[in-house]
């Protein structure tokens, strides 16, 4: 058991490592020097690191994950060697370069394995990508705020503001725009998955974790994302994980996630 500075006491159903190593099993075996390190936090709420580990996971690119104290009070004393970083994801290249902020990321990834399609392959649909994955963290403040990426159940009867009823308006308009304008056929926003499911991925988790009101065409995407192996391999990392009390009880009923774990 961790006592963080928050007041939150954390349970690891396994002993827990400062660093935990999870490079993708799809890979080859390849030397250190070749492999990235991804600083990330705890994975049931930190929805910024979901964006980072998927994608290195999604597009098979090797990589050893540390995880950082975010709720157990560490988490400067862990990142200090990644300054000016401070916040989660931090992406460390096989050189030694230190590379923050998840758009930053997504660039310099899709820069070192132009062949790992990190990007759709059609230029309008890469230039969609790219417009969506910057809306996305620029914008949805309401939402972000009313309700904080959780994946251990599903709030029932969460109240939707104003404020966030027109953040998932502006989603949808967004999703709607992908699938009406790209050229390639498939159950993600541009077809194949790309960048900018993996930069959807945690407002998709909270779709599903407070039972948002989305069209079917949402909903099913939604679904889509929290299918996903990949998605699932993180939840269940997570959830070997315990906080007492937890950090986002919304005092609504809860049911359990739709997902088996």
């Amino acid at each position: 058991m961790v006592n963080g500075t928050s007041g939150i006491s954390i349970t690891f159903r396994d002993d827990p490592p400062h660093e935990t190593a999870i490079v993708s099993a799809r890979m080859p075996r390849l030397s250190a020097r070749m492999t990235y390190d991804l600083y990330i936090g705890d994975r049931t709420f930190s929805s910024w690191s979901v964006r980072g580990w998927l994608m290195l996971e999604k597009f098979n690119l090797p990589y050893q994950a540390h995880l950082v104290g975010l709720y157990g009070g560490t988490m400067a004393q862990e990142m200090a060697d990644l300054a000016p970083a401070v916040l989660v994801p931090a992406l460390r290249t096989p050189e030694g370069t230190v590379v923050g902020e998840s758009l930053a990321i997504a660039e310099t990834l899709a820069e070192r394995h132009p062949e790992a399609g990190l990007w759709p392959q059609d230029a309008a649909d890469r230039a969609a990508a790219r417009w969506l994955c910057s809306a996305m963290t620029a914008g949805f403040g309401a939402l972000r705020d009313a309700c904080p990426m959780q994946l251990q159940h599903v709030n029932e009867g969460f109240s939707v503001s104003d404020a966030v009823q027109k953040d998932l308006d502006r989603l949808e308009v967004l999703w709607q725009h992908a699938w009406d304008s790209r050229t390639e056929d498939g159950p993600w926003l541009f077809g194949a998955y790309s960048l900018a499911d993996a930069f959807y991925a945690p407002i998709s988790a909270r779709i599903v974790g407070y039972d948002l009101p989305v069209s079917d065409a949402a909903r099913r995407y939604c679904e889509t994302t929290i299918n996903d192996p990949a998605f699932k391999a993180w939840r269940a990392e997570g959830l070997k994980v315990t906080y007492d009390p937890f950090p986002y009880d919304m005092g609504v009923p809860i049911k359990s996630w739709p997902v088996a774990d």
